[in-house]
Parts: structure tokens; sequence; C-alpha cells
């Protein structure tokens, strides 16, 4: 296997540079890589890269970049605003969603939501990851809480909301992404908003069910996990108004095999 890392440095074929403590430990001490061996290398807004190792010692590991693999690309606009779980779930939550192809992560308090902290670098760590380990070119973003209420005031109209409704009269959620799909008016900027494991209040249900730019939707006859209802909708959304069409990058060769 060829390890896939993200980079901070701007990169070109050509360019020579330090890895940062995080792939230096990965590549030395996990992957056991040593001098020549090939790397892919994406930063979020240069493409995807070859590299080589070019020195490895006891202090750095030097990474050579040799020519362009893909060029840049990006995911749907779609946010997923989740109330925050307990520390196995939102890890999770963060990993699956990252594959998924989601563009950001918004933290939302509610008056159910039972965990109110939140390790922030940890979450980025994890998207990093999973983003490494899926082949996708960006990161999503991982944003400060807010309130329900903050959220509301200080939401964009343009961008609509998919509201997980666990009560109260909505479209399955594939009948109403399918009708939103034929609106051409809408712009193709989303979010997804998922309650706490307790649910959604009533009052904010009904609140948020008056907003004209909020669609409430049901995800079937089944109590869902929080995390589990926030991943299902995800991959709805992706099958019918994002990128679910499209394929993965072709496979990488064995080195030294040439294609067919």
């Amino acid at each position: 296997m060829i390890p896939r890392l993200y980079v901070t440095v701007d990169l070109k074929p050509g360019t020579r540079f330090a890895a940062e403590e995080r792939a230096a430990h990965y590549l030395k001490n996990v992957m056991r890589r040593t001098p020549g061996d090939p790397l892919i290398l994406f930063n979020t807004r240069d493409g995807e890269f070859n590299a080589t190792i070019a020195d490895v010692s006891k202090k750095s590991v030097e990474i050579e970049v040799t020519d362009l693999r893909r060029p840049q690309s990006s995911v749907p606009d779609v946010w997923l605003c989740f109330a925050p779980l307990k520390k196995d779930a939102v890890d999770f939550l963060v990993e699956k969603a990252t594959e998924l192809g989601v563009a950001a992560f918004q933290p939302v308090f509610t008056k159910h939501t039972a965990s109110t902290r939140l390790n922030l670098e940890r979450l980025e760590a994890n998207a990093i990851e999973a983003a490494e380990q899926t082949e996708r070119l960006t990161l999503p973003q991982i944003r400060a809480p807010l309130s329900l209420a903050e959220l509301i005031q200080g939401w964009d109209p343009t961008r609509r909301i998919i509201l997980c409704a666990e009560a109260g009269p909505v479209l399955p959620i594939g009948e109403a992404l399918s009708g939103l799909k034929q609106d051409v008016r809408q712009t193709n900027a989303w979010g997804i908003l998922c309650g706490p494991e307790g649910g959604f209040a009533r009052s904010e249900l009904d609140l948020l069910s008056k907003l004209p730019f909020v669609t409430p939707v049901g995800l079937g006859p089944r109590i869902l996990r929080a995390d589990t209802a926030a991943l299902a909708a995800l991959a709805v959304f992706q099958s019918i108004l994002g990128d679910g069409a499209e394929r993965p990058p072709a496979p990488l060769l064995p080195i030294g095999q040439s294609p067919a």
C-alpha cells in the first residue's frame, strides 16, 4: 500500500520539504518506509501528487514531489449540523461523514443535547485520517458549536436545510429530495440538521418546520441513533443531490506494473 498523506505545504513537481511531525512519525515508525519509497500527497488546494521519500534520519523525513496525479476537485456543498454526542459516537460520525463527502461540520446545541464538550482538534485529526484513506482531495471544515437559536439567526436562507424530523407530517427523505432536485430555483448549497439522542423538542421542530428554507424529512419507521440518522441522511443526499453518480479514481497499479 502506498501511503497517502495530507500536508500543508504548497505542492508542485520538484518541491522538497521536511514532513511534519505527524506524517514523519507515521512514515518512520508505523509504515517503516525508507528512501525511495513512493507516497501520495494532497493539500486541499493544489491537487494530488506523486512523491517519494528522499531521506530518512533520526530527526526528520524528507519528501520530494514528483508529478501531478489528479487536479484539485471539491465535494458537494453540504454541511452536517448535528447535536454533539458522546466521544466514541461523535468520533465515528466525523470519520464516516468525512468518507461520505460532507463539506463542513456544524455542532448545534439543542434543548435535549446531552454532551456539551467537544474536542475540535481531535475531530479535525479524525477528519484528516478519513480524508487520507478515502482519496478525497478536500478536508471538511470543523466549525465552533452554536446554539440552535444562533444557527437559525445567522443562517443564509439561500442554503436549504434538510431537517431530520422524528415527528410530525413529513415526506420520506428520498421523495422529498427528489422533489427538491426538480426545483431549478434552488442554489446548490445545503445543510442537513439532525437532533440529539433524545430528539428535538416539540417546540424546536415547530419552529424549524415554519422556516421557508427548511424541508422536514422522514428516515423511516425505526428509531435511529443520532449518528445513524445523520449518516443515513447524508448517504441519501449524496445519492440524489450530491456526487453519488461519480466513480472513485482509478486504483493504483503495483510498483513496476504498466496498464494493459
